[in-house]
C-alpha cells in the first residue's frame, strides 16, 4: 500500500493524518492524527526537515502500516508502526441502485467512532454552537423532532464544512409531570400505587424506567442522521446539572427575586400538582350556563346571576357588576346572601363587567377564577378555597362536604331550586381546560407556591431584542415575544411531584423559619448558625417546573457555574432552533435566566420552525388518523428523502404540509442521484490510481481554468459556481428551504438531463484531452454538488463521495465549495450562449412532439444562425446533435442570406437570431397529420366561439365577479395562441 501520490506534507500539517490508498482499490485508508503519534517526536518540532516526503507501507494481513520519509536509499527511517484506520467498508462493485438500510448504520457507525461530531480544536474561526432542545427522556419521535433534527444538523454540518468549530450538543429532559405518569401507569397495572409505594422507593422505580427506556428517543435521533457530539450528552437530572439547577436557586433567592406566597395555579385534580399553562389544553364543549337569585340580605329583592360552575358558589365573595349599568346601580355597597350558606357578601362595581354577557353581574370567586382573583385582589375580597387537592369540596363547604366536585354541582342545584333560588339553565358552549396528560378538567385553584418576580427579567429579555443583541426569525415572532414579556405573569416555579429537581430548601421544625441553600449540609449550616446547633430540618416536597431546569440548558451544559473551558469557548450559543410554540415557556425563560445568572443572551438568534401537518394541512392527530411515524417512513423511504422533504419548500415559521407523495418524490431524487453518479464513477474504472487521484477536488476552480474548458463545460461550472453562491448565502441566512430546492433542482433539470447527456458522446470521445475535460468537469461539479447537498441528505452524499476520487477522510468533514466569503467566478457569457443551445434543442423537441416524430427516429436538421451565433453553437453540433435527436451527418449550419427554406420543411424561431428548418415531410403521414389537425382547428375554433359569446353576453362584463371575468379571458387567450400554432402548423404541411 503506497501514498497515492507521493505527497510533500509541511510538518504542522502533519496532525491531520495521511490519506493512504492502494492502486486499483475503491477506497482509501486514513490515518487519523490520533493513529499518527510518533515517539520521542513532535510533529511541531520533528528531527527531520520541516517538509518531507512521506511515503506508507502497509501490510494487509497485520492492518499495519509503516510510515517513512523516502530519503533513504536502500534503508528506510520508520517513523512508526501503527494500525490502519479504514473508511467504512462498501460492495467494491456499486450496486445498480440506492438501499438506504445498507448504508445509513455503517456511516453513523463510522462518523461517531471517529470523533466527527465533535468540535474540532480552536483554528481562529468563532466557534458555531447549537443546543439541541431536549426531548422528552421517555418519549417517541416524532415528525416534530424529525424537524428540529434536520433543521439542526443542516445548520451544524454547513458550519463545520465552513470550517468552524462546531457544537451541537444533545440532551433529554426527565420531563417530570409525563416520567411520572407513565411509571404510575404502570404502578397501577401491577394493582400499586405510588403513595404506597414510598417517595424514595418511587423515584428509585422511575430511575430504573429511565435506565431501560430512556435511550430509545436518543437512538431515534442518531437514524435521522443528527451529528451532534453525543460525548458531551446530557441529562437534566445528572449530577452536575443538579448542581447548576440548586446554585440557580439559590442566587435567584440571594438577589430577592424568589419568594413562597399563595398564588392561583392549574390544579391537576388527577395528579394533584400545579401544572403549566403549556400543560393545559382548552376544548369547545357543550355545557350550560345556570341562572340563579342572589337576594337582598333580610328581602325578597334579587339580582339574577349567571355561572357555568354552580359549585363554585360555595366560595363566592362578592357580587360584581359594571359601574355604568343603571340597572344595577342601587345595589352597590349592599349586601346579599350567598345561596345556601348562610353568609352575605358585597355587591361591588368593577370595569371588568360585561353588560350584555348573561345577566350582566357576576358572582366573584377569588380563590378559583383567575379573573376572579384580579377583582378581589383590587377589592380586597378574601380567598376562599372549597377544594380538597382531589377537586372534593373540603370543610369550607358545610353539608357538601367530601362530594365530587361535580356531584355537588347536581346536590347543590337541586337544594337551591327546592329553595326557590333557581331561575333557568341555557345549553351554552364554553371553553374547558383540560390536562394534557390526563384529560380532566382543570381546576384554578390558590396554592402556597413558590414563585420567580419576572419584571426586571422580562425587562432585561426585552431589551436584548429592541437592541439588536438577540435577533428571532422570522421576526414577526417578535410581537409574540414582546406581548408576552409586557404582560408576564409571576412565574410558579414549584410542583407537587416526587420526580424531578427538589426544591433546595429546608424547614426548621419548630419554626417559621427557612433556608435555602445547594445542599443540606450547607442549609444545616445556615440554620445552626441562626437557630443554634441539633436543629431539625426537612427539605421541601416540592420539586421545581421542568421548564426551570430546562431553562438553564444553554449554559448549564458546558459546565455553569464553573468557569469551564466548555463555558468560556461555546457559550453563549450561536441559534437555538426550536418551534414556535414554546417561545414563551421555554425560549423566553431561557433568554430572562440566561441574561440574570451570567449577564448574557444565552444565543444571538432564535430561529423558528412551524407544525408538521399532514399534505392536506391538517394537525396531525391519533383520532385524525393521519400520524406519520418517521421511523416507519425512513424504512420505507430512507432518511435522506424524509429530511429533505421536511425542510424544502419550507419558511420559517411556517407550518410544513408533509404527504408521502413528497417524501416518495424525494426518494426518487435520490435514485437518480445515485445512477447519475454510478455513471460517472463506472466511466472512471480504466483509469490508473495516480489518473484518479489527479481528478480529487481540492479547492475550487478559478476563472482562468474555466476559460480553457469548451461551451457546455464552462456552462455547467459557471452554473455550479452560481448555485455555490446562492446555497451559501440562504444558509449563511438561515434559508433553508429555497436552498434546498434550488440544489434539488440543479442537479435535476441541469446536471442530470443537460450536462450527463452531454458528457455521455464527450466520454467516449477518441480524443484524449476532450475526454479529460469532460471527466474532470463530472467529477468537480458533482463533488461540489454533493458538498452542498451533504447537509440536506448527509448518507447518500458522504457514500457517493467515498467512490469519488477525494482528498480527505470524510465528506462531513470536508471544506465547503465556497471558501471563506469569497464569491466563486462564473462565466455570464457561457451561460448566454448555453442557453441558446438550450433554446434551440427545446424546439427541435417540441417540433418532434408536436408532428409525433418516432422518438428513436433521427431527423435532418438545418440551423440559420449568424456568424458571431455560429460560432458558438457548431462546436457544440455533436452536444446538439445527440440531444435534438437529429442525425450527426444531417446537421448543417447556413447564415440567414443563404437560407431558403423549401416546402414541406419546418421552420422553427428559436429566438431573434437563430431558426432552425427540419424537413419532416418525410417522417410524418402528411394525409393523417392534416386530418389530426384539422379536428384540433374545429374544436377549438368551437371553444373560441363559446368563449366570445360569454363574454359578449349582456350584463356579463359588469356582474361577473373579476376572477370568473379575468379566467374567462385567460382562457380565450390560450385557445387562440394554440389554434395560432395548429394554423402554423397545417401550413407547414405539404400541399393537398
Amino acid at each position: 500500500m503506497f501514498l497515492q501520490p507521493p505527497r510533500r506534507i509541511a510538518w504542522p500539517h502533519f496532525t491531520l493524518g495521511l490519506l493512504i490508498s492502494t492502486p486499483g482499490a475503491a477506497h482509501a485508508a486514513w490515518l487519523p492524527s490520533s493513529r499518527l503519534v510518533l515517539p520521542d517526536r513532535s510533529p511541531r518540532a520533528p528531527p527531520l526537515s520541516r517538509e518531507a516526503t512521506l511515503h506508507a507501507v502497509c501490510d494487509r494481513r497485520s492492518k499495519t502500516c509503516r510510515l517513512h520519509t523516502g530519503a533513504a536509499r536502500g534503508g528506510v527511517a520508520v517513523l512508526q508502526q501503527v494500525e490502519c484506520s479504514a473508511t467504512p467498508a462498501a460492495a467494491a462493485e456499486m450496486p445498480k441502485q440506492y438501499v438506504p438500510r445498507e448504508v445509513e448504520e455503517r456511516l453513523y457507525k463510522w462518523w461517531e467512532e471517529s470523533a466527527y461530531f465533535q468540535p474540532a480544536d480552536d483554528n481562529g474561526k468563532q466557534c458555531f454552537v447549537v443546543p439541541m432542545p431536549p426531548p422528552n427522556v421517555t418519549g417517541r419521535l416524532h415528525m416534530g423532532h424529525a424537524m428540529f433534527v434536520a433543521l439542526e444538523d443542516i445548520m451544524a454540518r454547513f458550519h463545520r464544512m465552513r470550517g468552524h468549530p462546531t457544537l451541537w450538543l444533545p440532551g433529554t429532559d426527565h420531563a417530570g409531570i409525563a416520567t411520572q405518569m407513565l411509571v404510575e401507569r404502570s404502578l397501577l397495572e401491577e394493582g400499586r400505587s405510588r403513595t404506597a409505594l414510598g417517595r424514595e422507593a418511587f423515584v428509585q422505580r422511575v430511575w430504573e424506567w429511565k435506565r431501560e427506556y430512556g435511550g430509545y428517543i436518543t437512538s431515534q435521533i442518531r437514524r435521522l442522521g443528527a451529528s451532534c457530539d453525543w460525548s458531551r450528552e446530557k441529562f437534566t437530572l445528572q449530577p452536575e446539572m443538579c448542581d447548576a439547577v440548586s446554585e440557580a436557586f439559590v442566587r435567584l433567592h440571594e438577589k430577592g427575586l424568589l419568594y413562597k406566597g399563595e398564588y392561583m395555579v392549574n390544579w391537576s385534580p388527577k395528579l394533584q400538582t400545579a401544572v403549566s399553562d403549556l400543560e393545559v389544553e382548552y376544548t369547545e364543549e357543550a355545557g350550560k350556563l345556570y341562572y340563579f337569585k342572589y337576594k337582598l340580605a333580610g328581602g325578597d329583592e334579587f339580582i339574577p346571576v349567571a355561572t357555568t360552575r354552580p359549585e363554585t358558589i360555595l366560595g363566592d365573595e362578592a357580587v360584581c357588576v359594571h359601574p355604568e349599568d343603571e340597572r344595577y346601580a342601587h345595589w352597590v355597597g349592599k349586601q346579599v346572601e350567598v345561596p345556601m350558606m348562610g353568609r352575605t357578601v358585597p355587591v361591588i362595581a368593577d370595569d371588568y363587567v360585561k353588560m350584555d354577557f348573561g345577566t350582566g353581574a357576576l358572582k366573584i370567586t377569588p380563590a378559583h377564577d383567575v379573573n376572579d382573583y384580579a377583582i378581589g385582589k383590587r377589592h380586597g375580597l378574601k380567598l376562599t378555597n372549597i377544594l380538597n387537592k382531589d377537586a372534593t369540596i373540603n370543610s369550607v363547604g358545610g353539608v357538601y362536604e367530601s362530594l365530587d366536585r361535580y356531584a355537588c354541582r347536581e346536590k347543590l342545584w337541586a337544594d337551591m331550586s327546592d329553595a326557590g333560588l333557581t331561575l333557568k339553565v341555557e345549553a351554552h358552549t364554553q371553553r374547558v381546560p383540560r390536562s394534557d396528560r390526563g384529560g380532566e378538567v382543570i381546576e384554578p385553584m390558590i396554592s402556597s407556591q413558590w414563585f420567580i418576580k419576572m419584571d426586571g427579567m422580562a425587562a432585561k429579555g426585552l431589551a436584548a431584542v429592541r437592541s439588536g443583541d438577540l435577533k428571532i426569525v422570522p421576526e414577526r415572532f417578535e410581537k409574540v415575544y414582546f406581548n408576552w414579556l409586557e404582560n408576564i405573569q409571576d412565574w410558579c416555579v414549584s410542583r407537587q411531584l416526587w420526580w424531578g429537581h427538589r426544591i433546595p430548601v429546608w424547614y426548621a421544625d419548630g419554626s417559621d423559619k427557612y433556608f435555602v441553600a445547594r445542599n443540606e449540609a450547607e442549609a444545616r449550616e445556615k440554620a445552626e448558625a441562626e437557630l443554634g446547633a441539633g436543629v431539625a430540618l426537612r427539605q421541601d416536597e416540592d420539586v421545581l417546573d421542568t421548564w426551570f431546569s430546562s431553562g438553564l440548558w444553554p449554559f448549564a451544559t458546558v459546565g455553569w457555574p464553573q468557569q469551564t473551558s466548555d463555558f468560556a469557548r461555546f457559550y453563549p450559543a450561536s441559534v437555538l432552533e426550536t418551534g414556535y410554540d414554546i417561545l414563551f415557556f421555554w425560549v423566553a425563560r431561557m433568554v430572562m435566566l440566561g441574561l440574570e445568572l451570567t449577564g448574557e443572551v444565552p444565543f444571538h438568534t432564535i430561529y423558528m420552525h412551524g407544525l408538521v401537518r399532514d399534505g392536506q394541512g391538517q394537525k396531525m392527530s391519533k383520532t385524525k388518523g393521519n400520524v406519520v411515524d418517521p421511523i416507519e417512513t425512513i424504512e420505507k423511504y430512507g432518511t435522506d428523502a424524509l429530511r429533505l422533504s421536511l425542510v424544502t419548500g419550507v419558511t420559517p415559521g411556517q407550518d410544513v404540509p408533509l404527504s408521502m407523495e413528497k417524501v416518495e418524490s424525494n426518494r426518487n431524487f435520490a435514485n437518480k442521484l445515485w445512477n447519475t453518479a454510478r455513471f460517472i464513477v463506472m466511466g472512471l474504472e480504466g483509469l490508473s490510481g495516480e489518473e484518479k487521484a489527479a481528478l480529487a477536488v481540492s479547492r475550487p476552480m478559478t476563472a482562468v481554468e474555466m476559460e480553457s474548458l469548451p461551451l457546455a463545460e464552462r456552462w455547467i461550472t459557471s452554473r455550479c459556481h452560481s448555485l455555490v453562491n446562492s446555497v451559501t448565502a440562504q444558509l449563511n441566512d438561515n434559508d433553508f428551504g429555497p436552498a434546498g430546492q434550488s440544489i434539488y433542482a440543479f442537479l435535476w433539470d441541469e446536471y442530470a438531463d443537460w450536462y450527463i447527456e452531454i458528457s455521455k458522446k464527450r466520454i467516449g470521445s477518441d480524443d484524449a484531452a476532450t475526454q479529460a475535460q469532460a471527466r474532470r468537469t463530472l467529477v468537480y461539479v458533482l463533488d461540489s454538488c454533493l458538498r452542498l447537498l451533504h447537509p440536506f441528505m448527509p448518507f447518500i452524499t458522504e457514500e457517493l463521495w467515498q467512490r469519488l476520487p477525494h482528498d480527505g477522510p470524510s465528506l462531513m468533514v470536508a471544506s465547503w465549495p465556497q471558501r471563506d466569503d469569497a464569491l466563486l467566478p462564473t462565466d455570464e457569457g457561457a451561460v448566454r450562449d448555453f442557453e441558446s443551445l438550450q433554446a434551440l434543442v427545446r424546439s427541435v423537441r417540441n417540433a418532434r412532439s408536436e408532428y409525433r416524430v418516432e422518438p428513436g427516429k433521427l431527423i435532418a436538421a438545418t440551423v440559420v444562425a449568424p456568424e458571431g451565433v455560429a460560432r458558438v453553437l457548431q462546436p457544440e453540433a455533436e452536444a446538439i446533435a445527440s440531444l435534438a435527436r437529429i442525425a450527426p451527418a444531417l446537421l448543417e449550419w447556413a447564415s440567414p442570406a443563404d437560407a431558403q427554406p423549401e416546402v414541406g420543411v419546418v421552420r422553427l424561431v428559436v429566438d431573434e437570431a437563430v431558426e432552425a428548418y427540419l424537413p419532416l415531410s418525410e417522417l410524418v403521414d402528411a394525409e393523417k397529420e392534416r386530418a389530426r389537425l384539422g379536428k384540433q382547428q374545429a374544436k377549438l375554433e368551437s371553444a373560441i366561439e363559446k368563449l366570445n359569446s360569454r363574454i359578449r353576453a349582456p350584463g356579463f362584463a359588469d356582474k361577473a365577479p373579476a376572477q370568473v371575468l379575468e379566467k374567462t379571458q385567460r382562457e380565450l387567450q390560450d385557445n387562440r395562441e394554440q389554434l395560432e400554432g395548429v394554423l402554423a402548423a397545417l401550413s407547414q404541411l405539404p400541399k393537398e
